[in-house]
């Protein structure tokens, strides 16, 4: 199935999730439901199979996900009715991203030659959702070893190079360039 019609049924979870207020509950719930098909490949498999009948596939989603809301059970049973079931990564990841739009949570990752301290980590954080309009910034800290020093955040497409590495290179952009 097209990407475009997993965000249709995103955008419609998403909507319908927000006129109720329960946006939180639903992305949690939708993360479960993303770490069960993560971990269970057979599960996925399963609710694929042509042999297994639609209404062992219903029973096995409702025993399933008992625990979780009406609005998640019944969007599993729809994408199962519409044989759109191998779509639910696209659909979490589509939820979570109108999710993280509307409570102004950003994601991003900061490259580093050794791992950040939990006080740089917050400044960081702090700074960095002040430049990008974000009340919330979680950041991922990954080592790169080839930054000499400094660091790179990459913020969706949007990249701050502060490392020494960056620097030398663009130094080195302007006296091949003749500018001072």
């Amino acid at each position: 199935m097209s990407r475009a019609a997993a965000n249709r049924y995103a955008v419609a979870l998403f909507e319908l999730s927000k006129e109720k207020g329960v946006l939180d509950q639903t992305r949690s719930e939708l993360e479960v439901v993303k770490q069960v098909f993560t971990d269970n490949e057979e599960f996925h498999e399963l609710l694929g199979h042509p042999m297994v009948s639609k209404e062992k596939k219903q029973s096995l989603i409702r025993e399933s996900f008992s625990a979780l809301s009406d609005i998640v059970q019944h969007t599993l049973l729809l994408l199962l009715e519409k044989k759109r079931i191998d779509t639910v990564y696209q659909i979490v990841e589509k939820f979570e991203e109108l999710a993280d739009e509307e409570q102004k949570i950003g994601h991003a990752t900061v490259y580093t030659v050794k791992p950040l301290s939990e006080a740089e980590h917050e400044k960081i954080s702090q700074t960095f959702a002040e430049k990008t309009g974000k009340e919330t910034l979680h950041i991922k800290n990954e080592i790169d070893s080839e930054l000499i020093g400094g660091m790179k955040v990459h913020i969706g497409d949007i990249i701050f190079d502060g490392s020494v590495k960056g620097q030398l290179n663009r130094l080195e952009r302007n006296l091949v360039s003749g500018k001072r």
